[in-house]
């Protein structure tokens, strides 16, 4: 079994995980072995989180970017609507008087506004804030905690 020195190890994100070839001790003692494992250990577990980090960061990117581009939609979105809402006053305003015509629209989305607000305030008030299923993890493992043996 050979040991390993944490200085010879790569852990660069992109690096393979491996030792260099650097000679070990003719019979290492017990204690080198569990300094040398624990060594290992402790290095590959950095090289981990670093992978991890790595992977996150190129995750959040891509998530920015797309956030960016929802939100661009939603701008567009609003856009279409305010135009598509002149479009239907000037459209109305040949049956109607333009004034008329404005408060017809605005009538509209006042409408739908409303509509929107009530759905949402009644989902807003069917959410629980709590984490019941947490609290009660936590309170089995409370339990468990005081008494392991049962």
């Amino acid at each position: 079994m050979a040991i390993h020195h944490p200085e010879d190890i790569d852990v660069r994100p992109g690096s393979r995980l491996t030792p260099s070839t650097r000679t070990p001790s003719a019979d290492p003692s017990v204690g080198e072995l569990v300094g040398a494992i624990s060594e290992d250990l402790s290095r590959l577990v950095r090289a981990e989180m670093e992978l991890a980090k790595t992977e996150i960061k190129q995750e959040t990117a891509k998530a920015g970017k797309a956030a960016g581009m929802l939100g661009g939609a939603g701008y567009a979105g609003h856009l279409v609507l305010l135009l598509g809402s002149l479009a239907a006053v000037f459209g109305l305003a040949h049956l109607v008087d333009i004034a008329w015509a404005a408060l017809i629209v605005t009538a509209f989305w006042a409408l739908v506004g409303a509509v929107l607000f009530m759905r949402g305030r009644k989902q807003l008030r069917a959410v629980r804030v709590t984490p019941e299923r947490t609290v009660e993890s936590l309170k089995e493992d409370a339990q468990w905690a005081r008494n392991p043996t049962s």
